[in-house]
């Protein structure tokens, strides 16, 4: 068995060290070169703060809080993190489909918070690049590489279809001319 890491993050590639630490304001992340906001804090910070070249900003994004004050200025945020207080609450699954596909977001999508395995295929397929787990089961199947994903689904999504024609079945292409 793989011992579960320290910082808890984890990509595709597996574990590794979280370059950003989080905090409730600026003056709290001290000198710290890669820090995370909260969303109402990073929005009342000054442009030229937000934009300093010796430090990455990035924003926290509760599921109640809405993204459209952060689509103008997705160009300059390094890291998005959308919580997941209980598993059971997916509204943050809707925001990484709209950052990704609908905005093209390039920067790094996290989802933080109470993660179940069964959720992370799903997670990678509706565009998140990092989770931050504190669920211990997924954490031990992550550190072990137990990952499975279902060879077929019921919904279409980043990386579900393959051929054209073949995104939804609810979704046939028009033959009449």
């Amino acid at each position: 068995m793989s011992e579960k890491p320290e910082s808890q993050l984890w990509g595709r590639e597996g574990f590794r060290e979280d370059p950003y630490i989080t905090a409730e304001t600026l003056e709290e992340a001290g000198d710290a070169p890669a820090v995370i906001l909260p969303l109402a804090v990073w929005l009342g910070l000054d442009e030229g703060v937000r934009n300093a070249t010796n430090r990455r900003i990035g924003v926290s994004v509760a599921p109640g809080e809405s993204i459209d004050p952060l689509l103008p200025l997705l160009g300059s945020i390094p890291v998005i993190a959308l919580q997941f207080p209980a598993f059971n609450d997916g509204r943050s699954y809707s925001k990484a489909e709209v950052l990704k596909d609908r905005h093209q977001y390039q920067g790094e999508l996290r989802a933080v918070g109470d993660v179940l395995i069964d959720q992370v295929a799903y997670m990678l397929r509706t565009g998140f690049d990092t989770l931050k787990v504190t669920h211990s089961v997924t954490l031990t199947r992550l550190a072990n590489h137990n990952l499975h994903d279902t060879p077929v689904y019921y919904q279409p999504g980043r990386g579900s279809h393959t051929r054209a024609g073949t995104y939804s079945w609810r979704r046939v292409p028009d033959t009449r001319s």
